[in-house]
């Protein structure tokens, strides 16, 4: 019950904030309040951003998408729940991926899945040249991707900026 009415509230927010101030949809979406819900291991906060990416129309939807469902199977429980939410987010990662090769933060959320994924998916062999991507990229991105990528960089055993 929780979960609706919260849920009720950030769509009425958003349409609250697309529609009645005159701003768009793509606004109602935070880059650091996604980082902040791929950062913590809270399904909620996973869920809220996958709920928040239904309704907004970004050019960077089906990666941000991606990244959470994987994120999300390892929140989940069930063996084929979490094989079948990592292979539905992989899929849509990988796809925005092959779309925009040249896009390093697409990269850093691969290499966040990367990671963190059990060997069994088999979701590590991009990890070396994500991390040389993202290093030579790293300037030339967004400040708060910089800053998630740093943040981050406290903690990777593999990204070292």
């Amino acid at each position: 019950m929780k979960r609706i009415l919260k849920t009720g509230f950030l769509i009425a927010l958003v349409f609250t904030k697309a529609f009645v101030f005159g701003q768009d949809k793509e606004s109602a979406f935070s880059r650091e309040d996604f980082y902040k819900a791929m950062e913590h291991d809270k399904l909620e906060l996973v869920n809220d951003q996958l709920d928040l990416l239904k309704i907004v129309s970004i050019k960077e939807k089906d990666a941000f998408e991606g990244a959470l469902i994987m994120k999300k199977a390892g929140l989940s429980t069930g063996a084929g729940k979490k094989l079948n939410l990592f292979k539905s987010g992989h899929k849509k990662l990988e796809a925005a991926i092959h779309k925009d090769t040249a896009n390093a933060e697409f990269r850093f959320l691969r290499l966040m899945i990367q990671e963190h994924a059990p060997g069994i998916v088999g979701y590590k062999n991009e990890l070396k040249k994500d991390c040389e991507y993202i290093r030579t990229s790293y300037k030339t991105l967004p400040q708060v991707v910089q800053h998630a990528i740093f943040d981050y960089n406290k903690k990777s055993k593999v990204l070292k900026l």
